[in-house]
């Protein structure tokens, strides 16, 4: 009877990890085979050599790195981080507003709003840089308008230069910004507004003391959805850009492609990756306990 009645706690446990393996088990696969495993071999490319044909040579080196310290290749990068981090600001010093105005008004009027941030979505992302690009060309919509109103007397130059990367990064990123604000906006309890009213407390003071604090989980997740992307959209660089902007997703993109440098776009990749990780690791710790304890 004694070895029934422990065999019964066993078999349920056992059944339960079954049901929790076969739970993440796809998850898994998936993870495993088309992440970790292109992952890996991204790194094996990495210190391995180019051959004279553009093939891949196993053969262990580092030069793949060593050549990333030459100022060309610096200056690519910071570049590709302050365009990033300006991208990230610009987005949220628009979204934020925006955000907050759709949380705050009238239910009626909240789903078109919300509609009006998820309808770009809808379209393919390389279709609206084109789109873009009829608005902001020489013959384009914007100076269109402004040469019939009498405005300007010659074209603006708005395309094929840093301020156009910018315009078309804001465009394409504005989205992930005011998603994550929207819902952090939108679960700050009221209540505690009210009360710092009725105690006196300034609207500006509410907002840098009680509204920014608690919704700095909305504001992180957004600048990490904005801020890591950025850095990879390649398109928007090329047709926004042309030749006269090189960012870092850029440069990878022609190793491969053009170069046929597969070891040294590989090592710019994993030099990518691990910056990215660094950022999603810190931010991950900004609002973590330091965070709750700031808040409160």
């Amino acid at each position: 009877m004694k070895t029934n009645k422990c065999k019964k706690p066993i078999i349920k446990y056992l059944s339960s990890v079954s049901k929790y393996l076969t739970t993440i088990l796809p998850a898994m696969l998936w993870m495993v085979g088309f992440f970790i495993i292109p992952l890996l071999f991204i790194v094996v490319v990495s210190f391995s050599t180019r051959g004279e044909v553009g093939n891949i040579v196993y053969k262990f080196t580092l030069s793949n790195y060593t050549k990333l310290l030459n100022p060309l290749y610096l200056s690519v990068f910071f570049k590709s981080i302050l365009i990033a981090i300006y991208t990230t600001v610009l987005c949220l010093l628009l979204g934020y507003p925006f955000a907050f105005i759709i949380a705050n008004v009238n239910k009626k009027l909240k789903p078109l709003l919300l509609l009006l941030i998820i309808l770009p979505f809808w379209t393919n992302s390389l279709v609206r840089t084109y789109a873009m690009i009829i608005l902001l060309r020489t013959e384009g919509l914007i100076n269109t308008v402004l040469l019939h109103l009498n405005i300007i007397n010659i074209p603006l130059n708005l395309m094929y230069n840093n301020t156009s990367v910018m315009i078309g990064m804001l465009y394409m990123m504005f989205p992930f910004m005011v998603l994550p604000l929207y819902t952090s906006i939108e679960k700050l309890d009221k209540r505690v507004l009210d009360a710092a009213s009725d105690l006196g407390a300034a609207p500006l003071y509410k907002f840098l003391k009680i509204t920014l604090p608690l919704t700095k989980g909305g504001i992180v997740s957004g600048s990490i959805l904005v801020f890591i992307p950025t850095l990879g959209l390649f398109f928007v660089t090329d047709l926004m850009g042309g030749s006269k902007v090189v960012l870092m997703s850029n440069l990878i993109k022609n190793q491969f492609l053009t170069a046929r440098d597969w070891p040294f776009g590989s090592a710019i990749s994993v030099v990518l990756i691990t910056f990215m990780l660094s950022v999603i690791i810190y931010n991950s710790r900004l609002t973590g306990t330091k965070g709750t304890k700031e808040v409160l």
